[in-house]
C-alpha cells in the first residue's frame, strides 16, 4: 500500500448512499440543463490562435490556425440564433424548470438569451467565462475569468450566479472558485448518481455531479446517437432504472441540452417525446440546481471529516 495521501476518492458512498430526501417523496429527481455556449468558443475573433473544432455537426474536424472557420461560426450561431428559442418553446409548454449553464462571454453577446430565462423562472448558472479548455491556463487568467463571468452574469440577469461548471476545468478549478467564495455548489464532476460534499481548503464545498452520457453531445460524436431515437430511447433507460431504484434510494438524473445540437427540427421531438414520458410518472422532482443544492445543504449538511 502507499503511504501518501491519494488525491482521488473512489470510493464515494459505497453500496449504501444516503436516502435523497426529495421534495414529495419523490423517486427522481431530474435537471434539465441548457448550455449556452455560442460565442465564447475558441475563435481568433475572441484573441485565441485558432478556430473552434468540437460540438458541431461536423466530427473530427480539425482547427485552422491562424485563420477562422466559416461552418464552425455558423453552426454555434444556429444555436443562439434559432435552437435556444426551441427548447425553451419545449420547456414552456410543459411548464418545466431548468438551469441554464451561461457561458458569460456568450451571454453578454446573447442577453435577450439570460432575460429569456429569467423571465421563464430558469436558473442561470456560470459556465465560466469562455467555452475553453481551461487545462494549462495559468492560475492568475483563470482566477480573473471567475471573475469577469460573475460581473457578467450578475450584470444581465440581476442575480449573481450561485453555481459554477466549467465543463473543461483545470486541476485548480474548484479550489479557485471556493477561494472566489459566493458559490453554493460547482458541477464540475461526472463521478456520482447524487450530490456529495468536499472538502476545499479545510470548508465544506457542495458537488452537484453533471452527465456525459445523457448529453445532446453525443449526437456529433462518431461513437454517439445517430438519431432521435436513440437519444430519446437511452434518456427513457437511464430514467426507468433510476426511477425504479428510487423506490429505496433516490438518485438523480442530468440531462444536458445544446441549442446548436438538440435545438435542431430534427432532434428536438425526440427530447419532446422524453420529457412528456417523464411527466407520465409520479414522484418526480424537475428542479433548477440551485433548489437541489439548497435541498441538499438542509437534508444533508456538511459534516468535517474525523482527524487522524
Amino acid at each position: 500500500m502507499h503511504s501518501e495521501p491519494y488525491p482521488r476518492d473512489l470510493v464515494g458512498y459505497g453500496p449504501e448512499p444516503p436516502h435523497a430526501r426529495w421534495p414529495g417523496e419523490a423517486r427522481i429527481c431530474v435537471s434539465l440543463v441548457i448550455s449556452l455556449e455560442e460565442g465564447a468558443e475558441y475563435s481568433i475573433l475572441h484573441g485565441d490562435a485558432h478556430s473552434e473544432s468540437i460540438l458541431s455537426e461536423v466530427a473530427g474536424l480539425a482547427p485552422l490556425p491562424g485563420e477562422r472557420e466559416a461552418n464552425i461560426e455558423s453552426m454555434y450561431e444556429y444555436g443562439s440564433r434559432a435552437g435556444y428559442w426551441r427548447i425553451v418553446r419545449a420547456l414552456r409548454e410543459r411548464e418545466l424548470s431548468a438551469t441554464v449553464y451561461a457561458v458569460a462571454m456568450a451571454l453578454e453577446r446573447n442577453p435577450a438569451a439570460g432575460e429569456a430565462a429569467v423571465a421563464a423562472g430558469y436558473e442561470v448558472m456560470s459556465h465560466g467565462y469562455r467555452w475553453i479548455d481551461y487545462h494549462g491556463v495559468d492560475e492568475a487568467t483563470e482566477r480573473e475569468h471567475i471573475d469577469r463571468a460573475v460581473e457578467i452574469i450578475t450584470r444581465v440577469c440581476g442575480r449573481r450566479p450561485v453555481g459554477w461548471c466549467t465543463g473543461r476545468p483545470s486541476m485548480n478549478t474548484r479550489r479557485l472558485v471556493v477561494e472566489a467564495g459566493g458559490f453554493l455548489y460547482d458541477s464540475d464532476s461526472l463521478s456520482d448518481d447524487l450530490p456529495y460534499w468536499e472538502s476545499v481548503n479545510g470548508a465544506g464545498h457542495l458537488v452537484i455531479p453533471h452527465q456525459f452520457d445523457n448529453n445532446d453531445s453525443k449526437f456529433v460524436h462518431t461513437n454517439g446517437f445517430a438519431y432521435g431515437g436513440h437519444y430519446e430511447q437511452y434518456l427513457k433507460d437511464n430514467f426507468d432504472v433510476l426511477y425504479r431504484e428510487g423506490l429505496e434510494r433516490p438518485k438523480m438524473m442530468t440531462v444536458s441540452l445544446h441549442s446548436r445540437i438538440v435545438g435542431r427540427p430534427g432532434r428536438i421531438r425526440a427530447l419532446e417525446r422524453f420529457l412528456d414520458y417523464v411527466l407520465e410518472h409520479d414522484r418526480v422532482w424537475i428542479p433548477t440546481r440551485e433548489e437541489i443544492a439548497r435541498h441538499w445543504i438542509a437534508t444533508h449538511p456538511f459534516r468535517p471529516p474525523h482527524s487522524e
